[in-house]
């Protein structure tokens, strides 16, 4: 019989949860909003009644015996050996959390469910749900960059996630390309996030449609009220040929780029697999990603590089920590 598992992707707006099969792929899911101003406490109760929820309609079609635990993807630095989740930046009143023993404690004590429980970083379960079932089922070896409002990343090498002496190996969002910009994320000056998070598209869009002679048809998609704007108008506005908008996107896949040209330098990696909900823009991203990728790496290089979209969506985060599980 088939292995499945409970994968949790925890977000600061919302807690995204499935039961996967080792074989049969996602056969349940749900997404509720997180009770954010609960807390650690309030949350890690939250969490244990939706897996025991899961757990209890899962066990009515399949053999609880078969079920090899619940896989956990939090945002932040997380060190999955230790369990520990340290300081997650979008979930406020969080310092260091044992969150993987006090998860396990309060499903034996309140749920009255005795399972293993394994957490990891969220970019890290996007990226290995991404290599077991989706884009790079393909490859040896890549990485995964997850464009929203931050911007995330995990690394896969040989099959294998790549997650660093203290874990938090594959944050591309903070490699700065840029050390003497304006943009500033996290204190930290000229980083891939403080040019390409998702409030920066937006306000890089306003600037060159304040600067264009002929305006934008950006306009169009959010009412004409520029205070709407948002990636997705920009998309729609990129499609109906606008020069701006295609411009902000091209601008957006050049910076990362010269992030990526930098990983397939240091490291030798030559696939990369986009996901989150920017990524929708696709090719206008892609394609001049790609195209800086060669223009800053050696010829030597190129051989083989690939610049490809997520297939699961904002599921990948599930997928990969149920994944994780049947390790």
């Amino acid at each position: 019989m088939s292995r499945w598992a409970i994968g949790i992707d925890l977000g600061g707006t919302a807690i995204k949860a499935a039961v996967v099969g080792e074989d049969t792929g996602l056969l349940k899911h749900i997404t509720v909003p997180t009770h954010k101003s609960a807390g650690p406490g309030g949350i890690i109760l939250q969490l244990a009644s939706i897996i025991a929820d899961l757990y209890q309609s899962a066990s009515v079609a399949l053999d609880p015996a078969d079920c090899a635990g619940v896989g956990l993807g939090a945002p932040g630095a997380v060190d999955p050996e230790k369990g520990l989740l340290s300081y997650p930046p979008n979930l406020p009143g969080w310092g260091i959390v044992s969150l993987r023993d006090e998860l396990r404690s309060c499903l034996q004590g309140k749920e009255r469910l005795s399972i293993p429980v394994l957490i990891d970083n969220d970019a890290n379960a996007a990226a290995y749900g991404e290599a077991v079932y989706g884009a790079g089922r393909s490859f040896r070896d890549f990485l995964m960059v997850t464009l929203g409002t931050g911007v995330g990343g995990g690394i896969i090498l040989n099959r294998k996630l790549y997650r660093g002496a203290n874990g938090t190996a594959g944050e591309i969002g903070f490699m700065i390309i840029d050390f003497e910009g304006a943009g500033v994320h996290a204190g930290i000056r000229g980083t891939i996030e403080s040019m390409i998070g998702k409030e920066k598209i937006v306000a890089l869009a306003h600037r060159m449609i304040a600067s264009s002679p002929v305006g934008s048809s950006a306009g169009n998609h959010c009412g004409n009220d520029y205070s709407r704007l948002s990636p997705r108008h920009l998309e729609q506005a990129a499609k109906d040929g606008d020069e701006v908008s295609l411009a902000v996107w091209s601008r957006v896949g050049e910076i990362l780029g010269v992030g990526l040209a930098n990983v397939t330098a240091l490291m030798d990696i030559r696939k990369f697999v986009i996901g989150g909900g920017i990524a929708a823009a696709g090719n206008f991203i892609f394609d001049p990603a790609l195209a800086c990728i060669k223009r800053s790496t050696l010829p030597s290089m190129h051989e083989g590089l690939e610049v490809v979209p997520a297939l699961l969506g904002n599921k990948a985060g599930m997928f990969g920590a149920a994944a994780l599980c049947f390790d």
